[in-house]
């Protein structure tokens, strides 16, 4: 297999040979498969560069976790390559993002991503059933953001704050840059949903 030929970890040669490879077939298809490819090097933790995509983005808390908790399936302390031993909502900077699951086939464990239409950098660093269920049967992009404490809420309007940023489509950013703008506002603090939503256009 040519990819195999390659040096490991090279996104050019990668690229180089897959554009080879899909000469003369439909050019929409081209650029599908093409996103399909640096979506998954970007996964896997071969393309350096940031990749943007459109994500389903749901978002859960210490009340709907199962079960209710702040115990999360990736923690640092079991040597996992993540920076919390619980669930946090941290101010979503680059060097202190929030919690978020996924499935691990999706986006791998410690990877992190930027979600334009809240100004904020999540972590991967746990599980979510209906991700895998999503990704598995449909192969459909989903992340689940954590908010809130790491301690019961009133259940209802911490439900009411994650139907405010769940979004069917939204764009994320994928092994961002370090450098994007950061709203450091709480998505949810006592019992008050204080997440504030921005247009998807950083420019």
């Amino acid at each position: 297999y040519e990819i195999s030929a390659c040096l490991v970890g090279s996104e050019m040669c990668i690229r180089d040979r897959y554009q080879r490879r899909v000469r003369g077939i439909n050019q929409n298809t081209y650029r599908m498969n093409k996103a399909a490819l640096l979506l998954l090097l970007a996964v896997v933790g071969i393309l350096s560069e940031p990749l943007y995509t459109e994500m389903y983005v749901t978002s859960y808390g210490y009340d709907d976790n199962d079960p209710p908790s702040a115990q999360i399936a990736y923690p640092k302390n079991a040597g996992y390559p993540t920076l919390h031993n619980l669930a946090t909502e941290t101010k979503g900077m680059y060097d202190d993002p929030i919690t978020f699951a996924s499935d691990k086939e999706e986006l791998r464990i410690g990877i992190r991503i930027y979600v334009p239409f809240l100004r904020k950098y999540f972590i991967m660093e746990d599980d979510c059933a209906e991700c895998d269920s999503d990704w598995e049967s449909r192969r459909k992009y989903h992340v689940d953001l954590w908010m809130g404490p790491q301690s019961a809420s009133n259940s209802n309007d911490l439900n009411n704050c994650e139907d405010k940023i769940t979004r069917s489509s939204a764009q994320v950013i994928i092994s961002p840059p370090s450098n994007l703008p950061v709203d450091t506002t709480p998505l949810f603090t006592n019992n008050q949903c204080t997440a504030r939503i921005y247009p998807e256009d950083l420019d």
